[in-house]
């Protein structure tokens, strides 16, 4: 991988709430999130320091993370509370779409896309640790992360892979012949087949990744697919994960009751669909720490984060 280059800020925007995990901007160069407790909002005018407005569109009564636009003016949301949502943009109606999967509470919703077909894939990051306890399933590597599908007019997905090691950002080649799948445990992007000879397979797609793939990203089939870091990679937890499974439990249940800071660190990735990286972008001694997401908008990267209490604008880079 080339060396890195600068990721430039250009300013930060407080949203009056913590934690938008997830940014997605729609056509208008809005730019939706959700937040801890449970609002998601839209933002606009955010490439105008000092001009933001920012609106309440909806409250889950959870927790959002990973969003997806949809164009009858809807919004689907993983929530990592009460599972795959659909948000009506206009009048802020909620409804669930999964709750559970063969009997098992679906508690760790991540992240979503939308396919032309008109079906929804999305990731289970565990099935083993809450949200609030993410830093668990990290530790102990449990790889109970997965992949699933719903058909349209369904309403019982089917799991295209498992075992995962927490499984997070999705999102498709630009032909939909295959989605590839973050897994922030293994520092690794997977691509599942869709369609071809390869169809119903998984094979890796970027690995040995600078830092800890969270959500994807792409504004178009043409565009690029934006990678957010949400921390460098951390070689005692490389080592860790080779350690047998009583020691790494032991270790997660230290984890999760210890503080949590991250790391002063951003970095962010664009790759195409053959899996070559067209921009590596990072900043050390970031004040905008763990970037859990990325998306471009108005000639301006904006970055997520499931630490911050609101968005930062960065100087998106030179097309290659």
């Amino acid at each position: 991988m080339d060396r890195p280059t600068a990721l430039v800020p250009r300013h930060y925007v407080a949203i009056g709430g913590r934690g938008p995990e997830d940014v997605v901007a729609d056509a208008r160069g809005r730019v939706l999130t959700g937040v801890e407790d449970g609002r998601i909002l839209r933002i606009d005018r955010l490439t105008e320091p000092f001009a933001a407005r920012v609106e309440v569109i909806a409250e889950t009564g959870g927790r959002p993370l990973g969003l997806e636009l949809l164009p009858d003016d809807a919004l689907l949301v993983c929530d990592a509370v009460h599972g795959l949502l659909r948000v009506g943009l206009a009048d802020g109606i909620v409804r669930i779409l999964v709750d559970s999967v063969a009997g098992e509470r679906l508690r760790f919703c991540s992240n979503v896309i939308a396919l032309s077909d008109g079906s929804v894939c999305f990731t289970v990051s565990s099935r083993r640790y809450p949200l609030e306890h993410w830093i668990g399933d990290l530790v102990e590597h449990t790889g109970t992360g997965r992949l699933l599908r719903l058909a349209p007019g369904s309403d019982t997905p089917e799991v295209l892979l498992e075992g995962l090691q927490f499984a997070n950002g999705l999102a498709a080649s630009g032909d939909e012949s295959f989605l590839v799948v973050a897994e922030t445990g293994a520092c690794r992007l997977m691509r599942y087949w869709l369609t071809g000879p390869k169809a119903g397979h998984a094979e890796p797609f970027a690995e040995n990744l600078p830092g800890m793939p969270d959500n994807l990203w792409r504004g178009g089939p043409d565009g690029p697919m934006w990678v957010s870091l949400a921390g460098p990679r951390v070689p005692p937890l490389d080592l860790l994960h080779r350690a047998t499974p009583a020691v790494r439990r032991a270790a997660a249940r230290l984890a999760v009751r210890a503080p949590f800071r991250p790391t002063a660190w951003a970095g962010v990735l664009a790759l195409d669909d053959e899996g070559t990286v067209l921009h590596h972008l990072t900043r050390r001694r970031s004040r905008f720490r763990m970037v859990t997401s990325v998306c471009e908008t108005d000639g301006h990267l904006i970055l997520g984060s499931l630490w911050e209490r609101g968005v930062a604008v960065c100087e998106a880079p030179v097309t290659k």
